[in-house]
């Protein structure tokens, strides 16, 4: 039986000025299709979202619904009042008797809310962050019986392990249609079943996830001979990254793709980490960061005690966490924008920071893009010969020529943050931390940011709850559990959803259930002997990456090479046993 079509677009046009927006737009919403919607910043995606849920008219063509399709659309922004509480927002007035039974609606109100008792139902909005917002507001629309679901960047400020309980609430509604604008592109893939690109006041249609989409747009391209264009050599990046990946990345193409993957066998990988960590060693030197035994607080509270990490030259490290643990406060400690009330950070006496922070700079909002970007730098080395121009700089980040005149007065959030990245980066820093740098960026600035960042010849340090941003810039990850602790992590961002899920007594998206008993002399045993291993661990990473450095200073040198190879192979033996008695503890 054909599914059921619920929302039809037909020749829909929608102009705010005068070029046009959308120009005659024809599609369709079937039942339990699954659309993501891509596009550049500007290009049309909210205003089509607005179309279909009929918020808005078009100005030419049509949209159709059926009588009895229920709809819920969650915008960029709720509009509930301060005084309204999460009771009142999420369940209305219906009685405790008449939701409790429901579980559909104790496992939103769980997954989302982290429970359903009073204190969490009696708080009101005002006193909430934007994230705690959000997921009040994806509460109220996912406890309804609704036929078809509009998302406008759902996952905005929600933590990781939230867009992945989300990815799975979504994938368990079978009947549920789902329309979704977002840059989250691990997002994309989880849950969409096809891809809308809004593009040019059209529409193009993909089969399949976001990797779907990069692969067919790259086969598009090849069958259309396109010039090659920047642009397109940055599709054939992502795409050889995507290939590389894990194998479950290429599982939902439906088409034929030997064609794409013509295109990428001559491509390089995305980086040359052994090439990167030598450069960034003869810029940076041996040391970076060194964290030794310290204890982190505001004010009473401790966020993590006696812990150690160690940031070696070139190394790409991603860290998790919920809200609240601690993450900006230890990159501030990094920078020196607080100090550790116990222990000793190290800095490396060559370390040229630069660190984007989530509060945005304020600039002459008369300065024009390119000229607040030039009072920093003309021009940026990049190591390894290459330099970009300011203007070249700005465009890599999405501000066009024309763009590149704008004053910064008129900018949006998003467009700040991007110009404030690219001041940064104008300095030319031989470190980089970033403080959830993809906020309101599109999937193609965030595609060009990663292709910046595979050339960065120093270190990165990034904090984000961009999943696929995560795994494709960084190589190593650790994560803050909100137990005084700061945890390495072998296995990225799954072990870290795993390891949550066990210290909260859960499996992922299920309810809580209570920890057994422990003695506690015998975790802080445990916990000590960790924290021994991680400095164990570290220690081994930082002896492997001098090692693979070495190597390739003497590639030339066979028997040279081949004791540098025995030693890695010895190397990683120990590493892997340090490795596996961490696991045991942990687990």
């Amino acid at each position: 039986m054909a599914a059921r079509n619920l929302i039809s677009a037909e020749d829909i046009s929608k102009s705010y000025g005068h070029e046009p927006l959308l120009a005659k737009v024809s599609l369709g919403v079937s039942e339990a299709e699954r659309v993501g919607i891509v596009g550049r910043n500007g290009a049309g995606k909210s205003t089509l979202l607005r179309l279909l849920a009929r918020e808005e008219s078009a100005d030419s063509g049509r949209v159709t619904m059926g009588n009895d399709v229920r709809l819920g659309f969650l915008r960029q922004a709720d509009s509930f009042p301060p005084e309204v509480t999460v009771r009142e927002a999420v369940i209305g007035d219906q009685e405790a008797h008449e939701w409790a039974t429901e579980a559909r609606i104790r496992e939103v109100l769980e997954g989302l809310l982290g429970g359903h008792d009073d204190r969490i139902l009696a708080r009101t909005l005002g006193t909430m962050s934007g994230g705690e917002r959000r997921r009040v507001d994806l509460a109220r629309l996912l406890i309804a019986d609704l036929d078809v679901l509009l998302l406008d960047e759902p996952t905005n400020h929600l933590d990781v392990e939230v867009i992945a309980w989300l990815a799975d609430h979504l994938k368990s509604r079978n009947r549920l249609s789902v329309l979704v604008v977002t840059h989250d592109r691990w997002f994309l893939d989880e849950v969409c079943s096809d891809m809308w690109e809004v593009v040019d006041g059209g529409v193009e249609e993909y089969e399949g996830g976001y990797s779907a989409y990069v692969l067919s747009k790259a086969e598009r391209e090849r069958q259309a001979a396109v010039t090659e264009q920047r642009r397109s050599m940055l599709i054939r990046k992502e795409l050889a990254w995507l290939r590389r990946g894990p194998p479950a990345r290429t599982t939902k193409p439906k088409f034929r793709i030997d064609a794409a993957n013509a295109l990428i066998e001559a491509e390089p990988p995305p980086r040359n980490n052994v090439e990167l960590m030598s450069f960034a060693g003869a810029r940076l030197g041996k040391t970076v960061y060194e964290v030794k035994d310290a204890e982190l607080s505001i004010g009473e509270k401790v966020l993590v005690d006696r812990f150690t990490l160690s940031i070696g030259p070139g190394e790409r490290l991603g860290i998790l966490g919920s809200n609240g643990v601690g993450k900006t406060t230890l990159m501030r400690l990094l920078v020196g924008e607080v100090s550790a009330t116990r222990g000793k950070v190290v800095t490396g006496v060559t370390v040229k920071p630069a660190y984007l922070s989530q509060a945005l700079e304020e600039l002459d909002p008369t300065w024009r893009v390119l000229e607040a970007v030039e009072q920093v730098a003309m021009r940026v080395d990049l190591g390894k010969g290459r330099e970009l121009s300011a203007s070249q700089l700005c465009e890599r980040l999405g501000f066009g020529s024309g763009a590149q005149w704008t004053p910064v007065g008129d900018l949006s959030g998003g467009e700040r943050r991007r110009l404030q990245l690219t001041r940064l980066l104008m300095g030319g820093p031989n470190v980089l931390l970033l403080d959830e740098p993809t906020n309101d960026f599109d999937v193609e600035t965030l595609s060009a940011l990663e292709d910046l960042l595979d050339g960065f010849a120093g270190s990165i340090i990034v904090i984000s709850h961009d999943r696929y941003f995560l795994e494709r810039v960084c190589d190593d990850f650790v994560c803050l559990l909100g137990d005084l602790a700061v945890l390495s992590l072998t296995g990225g961002v799954e072990q870290y959803l795993t390891l949550l899920a066990r210290t909260r007594g859960a499996q992922p998206g299920g309810a809580s259930e209570p920890a057994a008993p422990r003695s506690a002399a015998n975790e802080r045993e445990a916990r000590k002997e960790m924290q021994r291993l991680e400095r164990q661990i570290a220690r081994l990473d930082k002896a492997e990456a001098q090692l693979h450095v070495k190597i390739a200073d003497v590639a030339a040198d066979f028997e040279a090479a081949r004791e540098l190879n025995d030693q890695l192979r010895e190397l990683r033996v120990e590493r892997e046993a340090a490795e596996e008695a961490w696991l045991l503890l942990a687990e």
